[in-house]
């Protein structure tokens, strides 16, 4: 038997210079399933995704999904594509296996926790107060720096490491530190800096897109700290949900964030093309 990818649509061009199209999976020409592929709206043109990867109930458990994945890459490669990312939800365990089984590597996780209860209370001696606008510039460029490093340890490279950072600063502070949907706060513990806090505040979600503790001032617990206030602040906007992403290897944070509550929604794997 033969699996094939047959367009069903044009190739869509966005006006964020994004391209994808629709196709179905068939086997012998008869259609088993369907897969939508794309090229990256952050890393570029040189960087595929491939998402909606379905196969119909009767035909699960034959390896179509492995050859429609395959296809997929060949697909994309003829693009001129070099890398291929995917996002599986956590409950897909089957997808997960596949994934792993064809090469690509875990990147990161989202985890998310529901926002119940008392707003959490810091810890005796410590404080929060807003970052000010002497502080950013100094701060915005360390948070730059961690996090594009951060991509470039798992695998992108540096021009596209460097490049997602500051789209993702551009999107998310377009005013700066009085941005409206984010909260810049440095945490203080007796009257000393330890570390800061970025909090996106949006309609549907609270976000941990950066918190950081003073290389010095780390294992005394104001990481633990700094999530309290993450999750006190994101309270007092009234949301329910708080997110975060952490990348794989991270292992302290990983068993902090797990001792606080926190659980994987999904997780982001790449492979190179």
């Amino acid at each position: 038997m033969t699996t094939t990818l047959r367009p069903v649509e044009p190739l869509q061009h966005g006006a964020d210079g994004v391209r994808s199209r629709r196709y179905q999976v068939c086997v012998n020409g008869r259609p088993v399933g369907g897969i939508r592929l794309s090229t990256h709206p952050e890393y570029g043109p040189s960087v595929a995704r491939f998402q909606d990867l379905r196969i119909d109930e009767r035909d699960r458990r034959r390896g179509r999904g492995t050859v429609a994945a395959l296809a997929a890459e060949e697909v994309v490669r003829g693009w001129g594509c070099r890398r291929i990312e995917i996002s599986v939800p956590y409950d897909a365990g089957t997808a997960l296996r596949l994934a792993t089984a064809l090469g690509y590597v875990l990147r990161s996780r989202t985890l998310a926790k529901p926002l119940k209860g008392a707003r959490p209370v810091l810890p005796a001696g410590s404080t929060a107060r807003p970052l000010t606008a002497a502080e950013f510039g100094p701060w915005l460029a360390g948070g730059r720096e961690r996090f594009a490093r951060h991509l470039m340890a798992a695998g992108v490279p540096e021009a596209q490491a460097y490049a997602k950072t500051d789209e993702g600063h551009a999107r998310f502070l377009p005013d700066g530190a009085a941005s409206r949907e984010a909260r810049l706060s440095v945490l203080e513990h007796e009257g000393t800096p330890v570390g800061t806090l970025w909090l996106g505040l949006w309609p549907e979600t609270a976000y941990v897109l950066d918190v950081e503790t003073a290389p010095e001032r780390r294992g005394r617990g104001h990481g633990r700290t700094l999530m309290l206030l993450a999750e006190a602040q994101a309270a007092e906007h009234g949301e329910e949900r708080i997110g975060l992403n952490v990348f794989e290897g991270n292992v302290p944070a990983e068993r902090l964030y797990e001792s606080l509550g926190y659980r994987a929604e999904s997780y982001h794997l790449y492979k190179p093309l």
